[in-house]
């Protein structure tokens, strides 16, 4: 089995006090801890004060606010230069739950060539207008990768191999904003990149729980319009490479956890 030296990730950008529940979560999973602080206004890095000397945590501060896409990409290249081989990405805003960062790792670990796409299962908390609005998103994903396996496009809890990610970054000057899961999911299927579907439980804490979401209806939903339009343009001119290189190895591998 291929040596697995993972790294859990996490973009940041006003969340305010919850994003230190969201590291204190995950701190004790045994594996290096980086938040992007993504140019917060709201004093995150004194929120983290206390976590400075944790072994493995470490606080990256860009001076103004570039996106999450943005946010990852300037982490994981120090990644992959620091001898990183996986990271885990996850959001800072509680939706995504550290009890499941095992279960990613474990299949990490077991398939390191495999990206690790979590699935949400919804609770009562989840707006309906984000629960169904997605299924257009991953329509187009699964069309443009010709099925090979997206659950979910907009997911952000995902177990990406280092080196694939940035390979599938450099490709594209977009994905750095919104766009940043679901463009680099389906670059990284016309790549050849095995998915695993993990289904993962996700909440929206209330506004009395320190809940904050920095999605934009109209705003988004153009910059996906947009991403997807450019993305078919694409996936017609590779359209022949896609039919003939067959399916996803690992589309029906599941855990244990799941």
């Amino acid at each position: 089995m291929a040596l697995v030296r993972p790294l859990i990730l996490i973009p940041s950008y006003n969340t305010g006090p919850i994003l230190r529940e969201t590291v204190a979560g995950v701190l004790d999973c045994g594996v290096p801890v980086w938040v992007v602080v993504d140019g917060s206004t709201d004093g995150s890095p004194a929120l983290l004060e206390e976590f400075a000397g944790r072994s493995g945590f470490r606080v990256i501060a860009l001076a103004r606010n570039s996106g999450k896409g943005a946010a990852v990409h300037f982490a994981l290249k120090q990644a992959v230069a620091e001898g990183f081989s996986h990271v885990l990405t996850m959001d800072s805003d509680g939706q995504h739950p550290a009890s499941h960062v095992g279960a990613f790792l474990d299949l990490a670990a077991r398939h390191p060539e495999a990206a690790i796409f979590g699935k949400p299962v919804f609770d009562a908390s989840a707006p309906a207008l984000r629960v169904n609005g997605r299924k257009v998103s991953n329509f187009w994903a699964n069309l443009e990768t010709l099925w090979w396996g997206v659950g979910d496009s907009l997911f952000g809890m995902r177990v990406y191999p280092a080196e694939k990610l940035l390979d599938a970054m450099r490709v594209t000057p977009f994905a750095r904003r919104f766009d940043f899961e679901p463009e680099v999911a389906v670059i990284l299927c016309w790549m050849g990149v095995p998915v695993i579907n993990l289904p993962t439980p996700v909440r929206y804490p209330s506004k009395d729980e320190g809940g904050i979401s920095q999605f934009r209806y109209l705003r988004d939903n153009a910059l996906l319009t947009w991403m997807h339009l450019r993305l078919f343009i694409v996936f017609v001119m590779i359209l022949p490479y896609l039919l003939i290189r067959g399916r996803n190895p690992l589309r029906h591998t599941h855990s244990e956890f799941a």
